[in-house]
């Protein structure tokens, strides 16, 4: 994994959970970052 992706992983979990307010919140916050890895990793492939 290149750093600059762990990075950005990173970067998302922590403004992902300072964002969280509720389980729902927190729920969706999880689904970005998810949908951003996937996205990333597709364009990795390509």
């Amino acid at each position: 994994m290149t750093s600059t992706l762990r990075c950005m992983i990173a970067a998302m979990t922590l403004f992902g959970l300072a964002a969280c307010e509720t389980v729902q919140g927190a729920g969706k916050d999880i689904q970005s970052a998810g949908k951003a890895i996937t996205d990333t990793a597709e364009d990795a492939e390509s």
